[in-house]
């Protein structure tokens, strides 16, 4: 009974659970049935808004290809139409090139017969020239290239003489038109500067019996004055000073020379040019020879032997020069002396102190000019006449130029000092001043076909003399001007300078 009970339960049980089962089955089978419609329908819309998309953009692709379409059409007509008016232009162009050709067509045959005119014309000139040519040779006997050369040459000439007379008037002027300015430049700097001025010893005088041998110096026309200036160098001033001639040269050799040489001619009473030249060359010779022998009489006083004869003949030179105002070879024999006491006192060799001591300042007496210091160029003439190592290092080192090496140079160099320190040893006047005068004479002598250049006047004026066979007049105007632009280009120096050519011919006969 419980057995049958509990079946028929069980049975009761399966049959409510299977029909809630197909209860539920037949639910969700409706459920899934409205999904499946609702996803039908809204893929359908979704289907229905892509068709109408896809027809919107294949109406734009549509409407854009129609516009590139019509684009290319259109230009396609443009180069059509280009085409049509370039074909219209050639058709014209050519037209027209046939009309030009044939009108070229015809210039060209009137061109060449007016050619063959002209051929015909120019043969015809060229037979006239040729005779002409040949008739100007034979009256003037020059070719045709001998001519040009003639006319060239003589052109030039020409030219170069009114360019330097061109350049001469200008300069002129311009100095006329500046003279009041620089009137008033120099006295305002006058009444702001008042400086002492020194004195350069450049001036002998030469003292005469009476006024009256001044017109025999001076001679007819000036003639022996020039002459005696020409051989010497010397400018000769003959002023109102009574009893008295001055001469006046940065050079004391020079005015030795003209010194001695107008006693000469004074005393002989014979003064006239070739004389004058004669007397002239004697003295220059009797002063090397004097020069020798006080070079000679220096080396032997102060007990120095074997020196070569060049440099006792630069010793002797020393006489004629001086430094700051100091005799160089005053200045030598005591820097000598005073090497010769401190080299014994030092335990030194007194005869190489005082051998170096007497040289140290040579390279101030050169027989040629030098742009080296004067103590490298006194080393190396030193070095070249054969003196000791030592000797040549104290020349070169007196002036700290190089450096010593030896115990003598110090020494050289302390008694070259106490020399010219002392008081009263020295003027202080600028060395420069001569070697402005020796460079102006220089500048001069380099030019071509100058024989002799002389500063004179305390270098404010330049007497250059050339030679009259290769220098001519227009020649001389050129060379003047060329050395004045020279000394402005070139050098430095107060005031002005004057440069005076002379150019002068000479006929020497002997009557015997």
């Amino acid at each position: 009974m419980e057995t049958t009970t509990l079946i028929l339960i069980l049975a009761a049980l399966i049959v409510g659970f299977g029909t809630a089962f197909v209860f539920n089955m037949l639910i969700l089978k409706k459920k899934n049935q409205n999904i499946l419609a609702e996803a039908q329908k809204e893929a359908e819309g979704i289907k229905k808004e892509k068709i109408l998309q896809a027809k919107e953009k294949f109406l734009e692709l549509k409407a854009e290809h129609e516009k590139v379409i019509n684009k290319r059409e259109q230009k396609l007509n443009d180069r059509f139409n280009n085409l049509k008016e370039k074909e219209q232009r050639v058709r014209e162009h050519a037209e027209n090139n046939k009309k030009d050709y044939k009108e070229n067509q015809r210039l060209r045959e009137e061109l060449s017969k007016k050619v063959e005119v002209n051929d015909a014309r120019s043969k015809e000139l060229e037979k006239m020239h040729r005779k002409q040519v040949e008739q100007l040779e034979v009256i003037s006997g020059l070719s045709p290239e001998e001519a040009k050369n003639q006319l060239l040459e003589a052109l030039k000439e020409e030219a170069k003489t009114d360019a330097a007379a061109f350049i001469q008037t200008t300069m002129e002027e311009a100095q006329l038109s500046a003279t009041r300015e620089a009137r008033k430049v120099v006295i305002q700097t006058i009444q702001r500067v008042a400086t002492e001025q020194a004195v350069e010893n450049s001036v002998s005088v030469f003292n005469i019996e009476n006024d009256d041998v001044k017109g025999r110096i001076i001679g007819r026309e000036g003639r022996n004055i020039r002459a005696l200036e020409a051989a010497t160098g010397v400018e000769i001033i003959v002023d109102d000073t009574p009893e008295a001639i001055i001469l006046s040269c940065f050079d004391p050799v020079r005015r030795e020379i003209a010194r001695l040489s107008l006693h000469k001619l004074v005393s002989d009473g014979r003064i006239h040019p070739a004389r004058i030249e004669e007397v002239c060359n004697k003295t220059r010779k009797q002063i090397e020879e004097e020069i020798f022998e006080v070079g000679k009489r220096t080396t032997i006083d102060l007990g120095i032997h074997g020196l070569h004869p060049e440099l006792v003949r630069m010793v002797g030179r020393m006489k004629y020069r001086s430094s700051y105002g100091q005799n160089l070879l005053q200045h030598s024999r005591e820097v000598a002396n005073l090497c010769g006491i401190m080299a014994a006192e030092l335990g030194l060799n007194p005869k190489i102190a005082k051998r170096a001591g007497l040289l140290h300042d040579i390279g101030k007496v050169p027989s040629e000019e030098s742009e080296l210091p004067h103590a490298i160029l006194g080393m190396k003439m030193a070095e070249k006449y054969g003196e000791k190592p030592e000797v040549c290092n104290a020349i070169g080192a007196h002036h700290d130029e190089i450096e010593m090496t030896g115990l003598i140079s110090p020494i050289v160099q302390v008694c070259d000092g106490i020399s010219g320190a002392r008081p009263g040893a020295r003027r202080q006047i600028a060395e420069s001043y001569m070697q402005r005068l020796k460079d102006l004479e220089q500048l001069a002598i380099s030019q071509n076909g100058v024989t002799q250049a002389y500063a004179v006047q305390a270098g404010r004026e330049l007497r250059v003399i050339v030679d009259c066979e290769k220098v001519s007049d227009a020649d001389a105007a050129k060379i003047s001007f060329d050395i004045s632009q020279k000394i402005q280009n070139e050098m430095t120096y107060p005031g002005q300078v004057k440069i005076t050519v002379i150019r002068e011919t000479r006929a020497v006969n002997v009557a015997r």
